[in-house]
């Protein structure tokens, strides 16, 4: 008879994953070896190689394949797949199920790869695809938004939307590399290259305030987008996020908080209560907006710091408000959608301080009501005078002026 020990047992163990980032300049011409350097050959066979793109960067797309076709290490095993962008993509199982169809006919295997050109709801539905087929095979994203760059293209998140709700049904796969490259931004237009940058004052809120106090100086730069200070922004955020997810010791969201997640609980709200018509960074910035403003009537976040992240967002050109914020309760019942989203308790991290997150695991109907209000009636008001610096703000002139945005 085994001993009875032997009957219930508890083992932990760990899985060792390897993520790979490499910055380029333009993957497409001369940095194409990059994309090489990520891709195994066999040892007897040259690596098979599925590219699905959004039709947004069809030349790019077109460049890339032609490199592959003549590259000695892969095998492209079909003409490129060009697929719509943005939220609707998310929207049905339509393209995914077309990626299946195709990697299920070219023969794909689990040491085959994906390349995945596009933005982040593309690379989300093309992930989940990837992630579900055998139950793996190899991603290399190369996320074509300054959002996507600078948080979701490094995620391990892969999903869709269902239900209406955001990210209903989905997987977590780290994908085999990911190349974040600046030409690949140069036709994204300018409302989407702005609000991307919503991620990066978000998780600078949470991780870096020297690095918030550079975003809020250099917001301006960054919406006329300033190579230098774009790319900067860009990895900072690309950083930041990456050493969160490698090094934070829920890379798999088992845990109750999730403080990536700062200001989303509205955000995924707001996204389908407007049809998808506001972006996913731009609601992103006004769910930021609402909680720091929560933050700072509930726990006492600095009232000039709070000021200056709602200045810091709309100098980056975005706006804070949308009509379909009201009526409140409706709004409200985005807390009880991201409860069930975390996958139990409701857990919310909010800002003590700049670098200084706190969760907490109730939310204050009333006082989130007028953090809401207040953002509504300060909204028309968000802009710095010219030459004034954020820093400057919030070390005093945002101070002075608060009672005018109250």
């Amino acid at each position: 008879m085994p001993d009875s020990s032997e009957h219930s047992l508890d083992i932990q163990f760990s899985v060792p994953f390897m993520h790979r980032l490499r910055v380029t300049d333009d993957v497409s011409r001369d940095d194409f070896p990059q994309l090489l350097s990520v891709i195994k050959a066999g040892d007897t066979e040259r690596a098979k190689v599925l590219l699905i793109g959004e039709q947004s960067v069809a030349a790019a797309v077109q460049r890339i394949a032609k490199q592959l076709t003549l590259a000695d290490v892969t095998q492209l095993v079909h003409e490129p797949l060009l697929v719509k962008g943005g939220e609707e993509i998310k929207n049905s199982s339509n393209t995914v199920d077309q990626i299946l169809e195709q990697i299920n006919q070219s023969n794909l295997d689990r040491r085959s790869y994906i390349v995945a050109i596009g933005g982040g709801a593309m690379l989300d539905t093309v992930g989940y695809a990837a992630a579900v087929a055998h139950r793996g095979i190899r991603l290399i994203r190369l996320p074509t938004t300054t959002l996507a760059q600078g948080d979701s293209g490094v995620g391990v998140k892969n999903a869709i939307n269902y239900f209406e709700k955001k990210n209903w049904i989905g997987t977590f796969a780290v994908p085999w590399a990911v190349i974040n490259d600046s030409a690949l931004l140069e036709t994204l237009p300018d409302r989407d290259f702005s609000c991307g940058f919503s991620e990066a004052v978000k998780v600078s809120l949470l991780k870096n305030e020297s690095e918030f106090r550079w975003l809020c100086d250099n917001a301006e730069a960054i919406r006329e987008r300033n190579p230098v200070a774009s790319k900067h922004a860009i990895h900072r955020s690309c950083l930041l996020h990456l050493k969160h997810i490698t090094d934070g010791g829920d890379p798999f969201e088992m845990l109750e908080a999730r403080p990536l997640d700062f200001g989303h609980w509205s955000a995924h709200r707001l996204e389908p209560l407007t049809q998808y018509r506001l972006r996913h960074g731009e609601a992103v910035a006004i769910g930021v907006a609402i909680d720091t403003i929560y933050s700072s009537l509930k726990f006492g976040f600095p009232e000039q710091d709070m000021l200056a992240v709602c200045h810091c967002l709309s100098r980056l050109g975005i706006r804070l408000w949308h009509e379909e914020i009201a009526p409140i309760e409706r709004l409200m019942q985005g807390l009880e959608e991201f409860r069930q989203h975390l996958g139990g308790r409701l857990t919310i991290t909010l800002l003590k301080a700049v670098g200084e997150p706190l969760n907490v695991h109730e939310i204050d109907h009333v006082v989130m009501q007028e953090a809401i209000e207040k953002l509504r009636r300060i909204q028309p008001k968000l802009a710095y005078p010219p030459n004034q610096s954020a820093t400057d703000a919030a070390n005093g002139t945002a101070h002075q002026n608060a009672n005018n945005l109250r």
